[in-house]
């Protein structure tokens, strides 16, 4: 169970989870600069499974009240939110930018992310999922550097 109550059925001000809308989400950083990033109906996918994990494990933005997730629909923080690529090898790489630079809550929301991911990984087909921080960032190279020591290796 979260740690929040569910979220409010608010639909002003938010996308829907079912649409992709390009100028709602934030650009790709450097984590994604090497991938095919995606897009349209497989971000869409994608982002539902975060949602569905993030519900799992109580993964809640504590400023917003809700769901992680939801970030990448709300229309107050068209930059903010996830972007995702896949690899060859099946490795699901997230990529998230917070609202603004100095984001106390970044690395807390990262690690969170990852072990929600890799915590329930019977809910997806990756291999294992690596979560970075944009480097807009103003703490990305710590939080990033934390992360990768979270991630498995073979």
């Amino acid at each position: 169970m979260g740690l929040f109550k569910s979220e409010p059925d608010v639909k002003h001000g938010f996308d829907e989870y079912d649409e992709f809308v390009p100028e709602h989400i934030p650009e790709p950083g450097p984590a994604l600069s090497e991938y095919e990033l995606l897009t349209g109906s497989e971000h869409v996918r994608v982002h539902k499974i975060a949602r569905d994990v993030f519900e799992m494990r109580g993964v809640y933005d504590s400023t917003f009240g809700y769901n992680l997730a939801k970030l990448n629909l709300d229309h107050r923080h068209q930059n903010a939110g996830f972007r995702y690529a896949v690899t060859d090898d099946l490795r699901l790489i997230a990529e998230f930018r917070p609202t603004t630079p100095f984001c106390p809550q970044s690395s807390v929301l990262t690690t969170a992310a990852h072990r929600a991911w890799n915590g329930e990984a019977e809910e997806h087909d990756f291999e294992t999922v690596e979560i970075r921080i944009d480097p807009m960032h103003q703490h990305s190279e710590a939080v990033n550097e934390k992360l990768t020591e979270l991630t498995p290796t073979e």
